[in-house]
């Protein structure tokens, strides 16, 4: 069974617990980062720990990846969001990445700050993969080797600001604003035996009430295995990294059809973007100001339920 870990404040001091309905428990030890706790902890003794339990409302939640470690994203990585993204799932050889600035990274139930220039805020939720190990040289990994690899789960939103995302085509730049990166509440340790639920994860995004993403990780496009292989032939990884795996279809953003495209290459560059910024004007998905969007993966049975992460509200950052 696989344990969640919280990250929180109590009286002034910061803790690892365990999560136990509504309270945690306390973990012994002093934990910098999430590297060092991964590297650390065992689910075996920390099914021994014991200790008094504190009240899941007398803490400050904190998020369960530290800014120290690397924030690396997979896009167009869910087969219906490709298609709606104008992509065949079936003829794309190749995995998106890009990252995320560290700064980004606030706790699961952090409000979400819009700046005063960004009219188009997106959501996506995604699979976090928390890394157990360092990655210092290409790997060949199969199924089977990744609880050598993967030390557990996270919950995470990755916020973007379509109209500086997409007409400046800076994916960096566009989802790395201060708030961005909502993570946890939760990390989800696995034990062996859980690993093979990371094909039939269900991921549910709702804007205050309403469902807008629904979605499988049985219909990933690349995996964590192929990820990991791929992504260790280019750079190196610490423990506690985090690799978010890409987000299901549903999201506000509107891609323009393969033949809309063709025809706004051959338009100029300025018209073009108007275009664009036009037609996502008229998309009333995109999130506005005192708007709730809540985050959950779980699986199916309940064994693994890695928390819900609501962030309250939307707040429109002051025009200077």
């Amino acid at each position: 069974m696989p344990i969640n870990i919280a990250r929180f404040e109590y009286k002034a001091e910061l803790h690892w617990g365990i999560v136990k309905d509504d309270a945690v428990l306390p973990i012994p030890g002093a934990f910098a980062t999430t590297g060092e706790l991964v590297a650390s902890v065992n689910i075996d003794a920390l099914k021994q720990v014991t200790g008094t339990e504190i009240p899941l409302t007398d803490i400050k939640l904190l998020s369960p990846v530290t800014r120290n470690q690397q924030f690396v994203c997979q896009g167009a990585n869910y087969r219906q969001h490709m298609i709606e993204s104008g992509v065949d799932p079936d003829s794309k050889h190749f995995n998106m990445i890009f990252t995320k600035a560290r700064s980004c990274i606030v706790a699961a139930d952090s409000p979400v700050i819009i700046p005063s220039h960004v009219q188009f805020l997106d959501y996506e939720i995604e699979l976090g993969l928390i890394l157990r190990k360092p990655i210092e040289d290409p790997i060949e990994i199969t199924a089977s080797d990744l609880p050598e690899y993967v030390a557990g789960l996270v919950v995470v939103n990755d916020y973007s600001a379509r109209d500086i995302q997409i007409p400046q085509m800076q994916f960096y730049k566009g989802k790395s604003y201060r708030t961005f990166g909502p993570v946890g509440p939760w990390l989800c340790l696995l034990e062996p035996e859980d690993y093979a639920y990371l094909d039939k994860l269900l991921l549910t995004l709702r804007v205050d009430d309403e469902v807008r993403q629904d979605d499988s990780t049985e219909n990933l496009v690349y995996g964590p295995v192929e990820t990991l292989n791929e992504l260790s032939q280019v750079q190196d990884f610490a423990a506690g990294d985090l690799i978010a795996t890409g987000t299901p279809a549903g999201c506000a953003l509107s891609i323009p059809s393969p033949g809309k495209q063709k025809v706004a290459a051959l338009l100029p560059v300025a018209k073009k973007w108007q275009l664009f910024m036009k037609a996502q004007a008229k998309r009333q998905q995109y999130l506005q100001p005192g708007q709730t969007v809540t985050a959950q993966i779980r699986s199916a049975d309940g064994v693994i339920a890695l928390g819900t992460q609501k962030n309250l509200e939307m707040i429109a950052e002051a025009k200077s």
